[in-house]
């Protein structure tokens, strides 16, 4: 109950500021010579926060497509959310298998670390457009690689950063008097894995696993954006922002959107926490 409220005086605290400074602020806003410290209080550049939350429940579409906004964000997001959620879990797994690939060799923790660690500077935006051409010359049988799979594959490809770092840092966490009595039992190295060195690894996972959780939120709308992908929140915020100069406060929807994904991708893994909470002796932020 304390987090949720401070979570909500968090808000309500946004909320404060933004209107405060929308009245108090300067109309073009803060600038130091030719540099834009803070935005316009203008009613285009910052819509007041009740405009905003009254647009959600307006009307949005022509004619049978019609719909209250919060129902088409709604959509979107859950959309967002599930390719999301299986870019997650591929990402999770291949962080999981390299991690165990590493330890286990100290050889590839040489060799495929380095390699890891240059992933992530590859910028997305331009990866994004050759995994879906690359996708879409795939063919095994019936099987048709569709767009969503293409943003898939992003969001595993930022979330299986953290992991496989955490996850590394988590196996080889425990006491070394605790892996030599292992192996004076003679127990091999798999179960000493299974019963050892992953309930070890908690508290150096979960941190991770909430970080990849929001690095798959963020690749699934990036790449939405970059590859067209429509249906999700990230196509929404692009042709919603193009309304911008006519309903600058219908823009702000999506934007609400991308951030109940991201906080029900947070929730999960508190969830998963509750589960583990008799591992959790301490987490160690990845």
């Amino acid at each position: 109950m304390r987090k949720v409220l401070l979570g909500a005086g968090g808000i309500v605290l946004l909320v404060v500021v933004w209107e405060l400074y929308k009245a108090l602020g300067p109309a073009t806003g803060v600038m130091v010579g030719d540099l834009t410290i803070l935005p316009r209080t203008t009613d285009l550049a910052m819509p007041h926060v009740w405009d905003m939350v009254a647009r959600l429940f307006e009307m949005s579409g022509n004619g049978r497509r019609a719909m209250p906004v919060w129902l088409a964000v709604g959509q979107a997001a859950v959309f967002t959310l599930g390719v999301a959620a299986v870019g997650w879990v591929v990402g999770v797994v291949v962080g999981l298998l390299l991690a165990v690939l590493m330890q286990r060799f100290r050889t590839a923790e040489s060799a495929v670390l380095p390699w890891i660690i240059l992933s992530q500077t590859v910028p997305l935006i331009a990866i994004a457009p050759l995994v879906r051409r690359w996708g879409a010359q795939l063919q095994f049988g019936d099987f048709t690689w569709e767009n969503w799979m293409s943003v898939a594959v992003i969001a595993s490809y930022l979330a299986f950063f953290p992991v496989s770092i955490g996850a590394l840092r988590g196996l080889n966490s425990p006491d070394r008097i605790h892996v030599e009595l292992f192996r004076s039992y003679g127990i091999g190295w798999w179960r000493t894995l299974v019963t050892l060195r992953f309930p070890a690894s908690v508290p150096y996972l979960l941190p991770a696993l909430r970080l990849a959780a929001a690095n798959a939120v963020i690749g699934t709308v990036v790449a939405e954006v970059s590859i067209g992908l429509r249906g999700g929140i990230g196509r929404m915020i692009i042709e919603f922002a193009q309304q911008a100069s006519g309903d600058p406060a219908k823009t702000w929807a999506p934007i609400f959107g991308a951030i109940a994904v991201g906080l029900v991708a947070a929730g999960f893994i508190a969830l998963l926490g509750v589960l583990l909470r008799r591992y959790r002796r301490g987490e160690v932020p990845a």
